[in-house]
């Protein structure tokens, strides 16, 4: 038995490296992508026509029974949460990266919780209870995001690996960067808005169509269409559509198969084994191996204040992801005063 619950453990924890090694992988080959002339449009087109092809199939066969009928204000819906969670979501992503580095991006993401906290609490689907220990660890842990963030932008640092540049060249660098980082910043708190936007629209469409896959392959499809539009009045050279290369082909791949089918496959599967707060604790993970993989495939430098900022975020993101566990536990326990059998379901269901 002990062997077993182990080997579960195991399980999750290497489906959960692996899943952040697939969004690490992204970050790199979404840069390589745009470093060899992939249009920021072409590139969510393919993605999301990849993915619509790989996850729409199991939706139909899988969810025939959950599905609950269709009807105009659902479809509005999805349009509206492909507009949030795919147009908007990957375009300031995209544009983000163009200015930014993927260790930059990838730490900006990290703030999502913070955002999504926030949100909540303007819409008032979370409380903020400043009386318990979990309420004034989920704000200390926003305001320590919202730091981490800041510090990435307004503070550059010294480059961490030197890389032997005479002064002069390195004053301009830096000076263009900075402009570029700004630009970066910009784009990608655009992105970390959206996706928490999502997440926080998501929850509810989900009471009234549960059906997961078929919600996403709904959004992929809206999203697609959309992107589509964008394209008639951006993209009008239709050599910028033809694959010309091995490297255009795998980034392309990688970004359907991979970060939108494979992904969506573990990250579910992860949340199901293990619950949302063990998944996002191992969200951290990302960035590092972002950093790593930059330094050694694109040559990008490191600078203290990315570092700084990064530590920031994470102990921010923990500090979120403990006041949401404190209070799923004294929720818990209140529940489990006032109704033992609602409290044994729960975790029935949890489990």
């Amino acid at each position: 038995m002990a062997k077993g619950v182990v080997s579960e453990k195991m399980k999750l924890v290497v489906a959960l490296i692996t899943l952040q090694f697939c969004f690490a992988g992204f970050h790199i080959v979404s840069r390589v992508a745009l470093n060899i002339g992939v249009s920021k449009v072409v590139y969510p087109v393919y993605r999301n026509l990849l993915a619509l092809l790989l996850i729409g199939p199991f939706a139909y066969f899988l969810e025939k029974k959950e599905r609950p009928p269709l009807t105009i204000s659902l479809l509005v819906q999805f349009f509206l949460l492909a507009l949030i969670g795919i147009t908007a979501n990957q375009g300031f992503y995209l544009l983000g990266l163009y200015y930014a580095t993927p260790t930059f991006a990838s730490a900006m993401q990290n703030s999502v919780p913070a955002i999504t906290f926030i949100m909540a609490c303007a819409l008032r689907l979370e409380h903020i209870d400043l009386v318990r220990k979990h309420g004034v660890a989920k704000v200390l842990g926003t305001l320590v995001s919202i730091g981490g963030a800041t510090v990435i932008t307004l503070y550059r640092g010294f480059p961490m690996f030197h890389k032997g540049l005479n002064l002069h060249e390195d004053e301009e660098t830096v000076s263009k960067n900075s402009q570029n980082l700004t630009l970066g910043w910009l784009y990608l708190m655009g992105h970390c808005l959206s996706w928490a936007g999502w997440m926080v629209l998501q929850a509810p469409v989900l009471k009234k169509y549960p059906a997961k896959l078929t919600l996403t392959s709904f959004t992929c499809f809206f999203g697609l269409v959309q992107f589509l539009v964008i394209a008639l009045f951006v993209e009008t050279d239709l050599n910028n559509w033809i694959i010309v290369s091995w490297e255009e082909l795998f980034t392309i791949l990688y970004a359907g198969i991979i970060a939108s089918g494979l992904v969506v496959y573990l990250q579910t599967w992860c949340i199901y084994k293990g619950g949302p707060v063990f998944v996002a604790v191992f969200q951290p993970l990302q960035t590092l191996l972002v950093a790593a993989m930059a330094f050694l495939v694109l040559g990008d430098q490191l600078y203290s204040g990315s570092v700084l900022g990064a530590v920031f975020i994470m102990l921010g993101l923990y500090l979120v992801l403990w006041g949401k566990n404190q209070e799923r536990k004294q929720t818990l326990e209140e529940t489990s005063q006032q109704d033992p059998e609602s409290l044994t379901k729960h975790l029935l269901e949890e489990h």
